[in-house]
Parts: structure tokens; C-alpha cells; sequence
């Protein structure tokens, strides 16, 4: 088997465990609704992508973090999309800061959930394009 042929035949195993869909974007500049009188986020920047995912989390335990004075607790999750995934036009790739929106799941409990994406994993060899993020709603 060579190279090629063993990497086709991982990223479609990888593709065969997709069965969420999200939404992967890059937030634009937060609007006042006068309204309502609350701040909302605008229409996104950049979409990166939007399709079938592989949403898990990446460890059972979460991480207490500091922000300002009010402690924030967060859970890390892998995102997993399809190798084959295009950048937009431009050229722009996820940073962290953007955001994952979980659309659909076989398990609802993930439907709703907002991510935000704290890196990017990049590699010619590999069998799905994998972005680490956290839930920061807790």
C-alpha cells in the first residue's frame, strides 16, 4: 500500500465519524441593538466553513481559568473536518478567536454549543483538518 493510498483510505475513516454539523467563522464587530439595548455580534467576517464535523471533547477534566476578577471554567474540544476543506478566496485560515457553532449532532446536547477556536493543526499527512477550542459558556 502506498502513502497515498493509505492516507485516501484514513480520511475516509475520518470523514465516516462526521456525523455533526457546524459552522466555522470568524466573528464580526459586536453591534448595539437599540431595540432590545443589548450588544450582539454582527454578521460574521469570514465563514471558513460550514458542514459535516467531528465534535468531541479533547479531556474529561475542565480547566478553572482567571478573567479579570470572576473565575471562568472551560472544557477543551477536537473539531475535525474533512481533509479536502477549502480556504476561502482570500486565503485567510482560522486563528484563535474565531468561532465553532455546532448546528446539528446525533447527540443534542451538543446542538447549540459555541466554541472558540485556541488552535489551528495544519499537516500534509494528515487524515482530517483537527481545531482545538474550548467552551467558555460555564
Amino acid at each position: 500500500m502506498t502513502l497515498q493510498s493509505a492516507l485516501a483510505a484514513g480520511r475516509r475513516a475520518a470523514e465516516a465519524l462526521m456525523l455533526d454539523t457546524i459552522t466555522l467563522y470568524r466573528p464580526g464587530d459586536e453591534v448595539f441593538d437599540r431595540t432590545t439595548g443589548q450588544v450582539v455580534a454582527g454578521p460574521p467576517e469570514v465563514t471558513f466553513y460550514t458542514g459535516v464535523a467531528r465534535v468531541r471533547a479533547a479531556q474529561l477534566a475542565d480547566s478553572d481559568v482567571q478573567a479579570g476578577e470572576q473565575e471562568v471554567v472551560t472544557r477543551q474540544y477536537r473539531v475535525t473536518v474533512p481533509f479536502s476543506t477549502l480556504l476561502p478566496a482570500t486565503g485567510e485560515r482560522p486563528r484563535p478567536g474565531d468561532v465553532v457553532d455546532v448546528t446539528a449532532s446525533e447527540d443534542p446536547r451538543l446542538v447549540g454549543l459555541r466554541l472558540w477556536v485556541t488552535g489551528v493543526q495544519y499537516s500534509g499527512t494528515a487524515t482530517a483538518w483537527r481545531i482545538t477550542a474550548e467552551d467558555r459558556s460555564a
